[in-house]
């Protein structure tokens, strides 16, 4: 698989051609604005059309994407651009408190100080309040950029008092271009992936290159035509709770141990071999946020099943309804055929309002993943006639 080099700063915004248009007359000297919210949901690219945006007001040539600025701002080590990323639940007041700070300094190079707040969502409330105030009375020179998948996810007094940037999902014709193109991926596999990720675009680029992912999520849509009785049901949310936990702590386990390695060098304990009376405060709270981290990854990777599950219902009803076109399981199309006969589509709708509700009592009631989706298979189960 070959890489095509990106040309600039833009390329990788997929389908977005209106908010590139809009971003780089922005970055002309027309329509700029100190404050910007950044909105589109999961996968659309919101924090990319961010960073490319802060890239470009960086650059003296408008994002060519080659030299100094844009590529240590893409790589996220530009001097006057700070990016917010987190692996916890919300973002607090003191690391909102801080960020405000460093937006006042003056830009170390001679154009901006940008802040990019990647999941404004997650804001508390009194770290909303903080942030007012820097976005009311920004410094001539500095720059905020907020993401969230709606507007409704931010405070109406910060949204107000920034512009609104919309993405959208770019379609399918649109992602298998961009793997081809970019990724180089064979067409036939680049279709499959661009379907599967629902315009996701770091799902596409996964499945397109990890086979591992591919079958994981074959195992996922399996699920609907399996749940033939009580103890299939009990199986499959065991099954899929313990493969989610899997995949996360296949990512948070390689991160943990070296974040475990720099602190004890950071408090020389490898060199002295000992350690330090602060080593152990520090090391406790690493490790609670570690394992915040590690809940986050867990949920975010039950959540993308739970979207894949969506898929198979959306198509059943697709299918009954005599809708044009390729599903989003096309591969499975027979499959579905007999799921969308078996089951009235009024059904199929309920079962996707199922699925939405195990997934908000996850993530926002806090109910233990394997009872919501126990509970949540139950309620899938296949009537009695369309059980083998």
């Amino acid at each position: 698989m070959t890489t095509t080099a990106t040309a600039t700063v833009w390329d990788d915004l997929v389908g977005q051609h209106r908010v590139v248009e809009a971003l780089r007359t922005a970055v002309a000297g027309r329509g700029m604005s100190h404050a910007w919210l950044f909105t589109g949901p999961p996968g659309s690219g919101r924090s990319n059309a961010a960073v490319a945006f802060a890239a470009a007001l960086q650059c003296e040539d408008g994002g060519c994407g080659s030299c100094h600025e844009c590529r240590t701002v893409l790589k996220g080590s530009h001097a006057d651009v700070t990016m917010v990323r987190t692996e916890k639940l919300s973002i607090g007041v003191d690391e909102v408190r801080d960020l405000v700070r460093r937006s006042a300094l003056a830009p170390v190079g001679r154009r901006w100080q940008i802040m990019v707040v990647e999941d404004a969502d997650r804001l508390t409330e009194q770290a909303c309040n903080a942030l007012l105030k820097a976005i009311e009375e920004p410094t001539d020179r500095t720059v905020w950029m907020l993401c969230a998948p709606t507007v409704e996810d931010v405070l109406p007094t910060i949204r107000s008092r920034s512009r609104l940037v919309s993405l959208t999902t770019p379609t399918p014709r649109d992602v298998a271009d961009f793997l081809v193109r970019v990724d180089g991926v064979d067409t036939e596999l680049a279709a499959y992936a661009a379907r599967a990720s629902q315009g996701h675009i770091g799902r596409a680029r996964a499945l397109a290159r990890d086979e591992d992912v591919r079958t994981r999520r074959e195992t996922v849509v399996a699920i609907p035509a399996s749940l033939t009785s009580l103890g299939a049901c009990m199986r499959a949310a065991t099954e899929l709770t313990e493969t989610a936990k899997a995949e996360a702590e296949a990512i948070t386990d390689a991160l943990d141990a070296r974040e475990r390695r720099d602190l004890a060098e950071a408090y020389g304990v490898v060199e002295r071999g000992r350690r330090p009376r602060e080593y152990a405060p520090a090391l406790s709270a690493m490790e609670k946020s570690q394992k915040t981290r590690a809940k986050r990854r867990h949920l975010d990777v039950v959540d993308r099943s739970l979207m894949d599950l969506v898929s198979v219902y959306r198509d059943a009803i697709a299918i009954a309804a005599g809708a044009p076109g390729e599903l989003v399981n096309e591969g499975r199309r027979a499959e579905i055929a007999q799921l969308a006969a078996s089951s009235s589509a009024e059904l199929n709708l309920r079962r996707i309002g199922w699925i939405f509700e195990a997934r908000e009592q996850m993530l926002e009631f806090n109910v233990p993943v394997l009872l919501a989706l126990e509970s949540m298979m139950v309620a899938l189960r296949l009537p009695d006639g369309a059980r083998r």
